[in-house]
């Protein structure tokens, strides 16, 4: 059940319809169970003049420009719930691992089985990818679509994927649990709306250049079209830095915690650019408060067809969440 949905709200109309019956315009508001709110579109006049003639209303200048994204709606945390009793955003630090890109059947159930034994929650891989060269490897399509949500469904894994295009979203959304925005495409917003009347889960991630305000923003085109099931992915921002891929900005993530209700979780693996960082940084991630951790498993990174260096092979990926475990139990959570 989502903690903030939408509901109908009418209001009686001064004209009748023929044979003496009453009219009534149904207004769509947003309600919520935290702290309680209803939230009118004023640019409607129809409603702005519902709000100012009931007495019940009250109107609020909000202190930030991401309504249904922040605490002043939702005080309390927003919790997405998944298949096979899994969740992001409550005392489990979720883990979501797989490959960068989905290569062959064999890859994908052998990573599947490995990162299932090793704590993995969630499976990750790329069907569809942005590469920055067009002649670089772009993705199974279709047929990798299959190829993960059979792995996710023989080890009882729910499954992520990345949408790249609008018109791709009724397939990805037939199979995979999550719906995936890239870094690329945090600020396209035309896409985001599109997710949003999907009712499906969305991992957004943080453009290179974005700041936090403006993923805020970006996250509310979702919120905004109904969609309450929004995960916030720190991954790195571009600065003068060339020793890492990316920086990962560790203060976004109690920045963001303090600001917005949504589940925050981290990439570690984009974020560096190097497996030899990852453990350290998933570390530093979940003590600075993080819900989850999404890590790139590959059973053969030598020969992986993107991303290889980043990726750790599943026999690390099982020491690691060893390590992490003690920790995470200090932070008063679990894996």
């Amino acid at each position: 059940m989502n903690l903030l949905k939408e509901m109908p709200l009418t209001e009686e109309s001064p004209h009748t319809k023929q044979g003496g019956m009453k009219e009534f315009r149904t207004f769509s508001v947003h309600t919520s169970k935290g702290e309680a709110f209803t939230v009118f579109n004023t640019k409607n006049k129809e409603i702005t003049q519902f709000v100012e003639n009931n007495e019940a209303c009250s109107t609020i200048r909000p202190a930030v420009p991401y309504i249904l994204a922040s605490r002043l709606i939702k005080d309390t945390p927003t919790v997405v719930y998944l298949p096979h009793n899994v969740s992001i955003g409550g005392t489990q630090v979720c883990l979501i691992a797989g490959p960068c890109s989905i290569e062959s059947e064999e890859q994908m159930m052998e990573t599947a089985r490995k990162v299932k034994l090793a704590g993995a929650h969630v499976l990750r891989g790329g069907a569809f990818k942005p590469r920055s060269s067009p002649y670089a490897f772009q993705g199974m399509g279709e047929e990798g679509l299959l190829l993960l949500r059979k792995a996710g469904d023989a080890y009882g894994l729910p499954i992520i994927t990345e949408v790249l295009d609008a018109d791709d979203i009724p397939l990805i959304a037939e199979y995979s649990d999550i719906l995936q925005v890239g870094a690329r495409n945090c600020q396209n917003f035309s896409l985001l709306k599109k997710l949003g009347r999907t009712g499906r889960p969305v991992l957004l991630k943080r453009g290179m250049m974005t700041t936090i305000e403006e993923l805020l923003l970006s996250a509310e085109y979702i919120l905004s079209e109904g969609n309450m099931n929004v995960i916030l992915c720190e991954r790195g921002i571009r600065t003068f830095e060339t020793e890492t891929r990316n920086t990962l900005d560790i203060s976004a993530i109690p920045v963001l915690k303090a600001k917005t209700h949504l589940p925050v979780i981290v990439d570690p693996s984009h974020a560096s650019g190097d497996w030899k960082l990852i453990a350290p940084l998933s570390s530093a991630a979940i003590a600075a408060g993080a819900d989850g951790l999404m890590i790139e498993v590959h059973n053969s990174p030598e020969t992986a067809l993107c991303d290889g260096n980043q990726s750790l092979k599943p026999e690390k990926f099982g020491r690691m969440v060893d390590t992490l475990t003690p920790l995470t139990e200090v932070m008063g959570r679990t894996l």
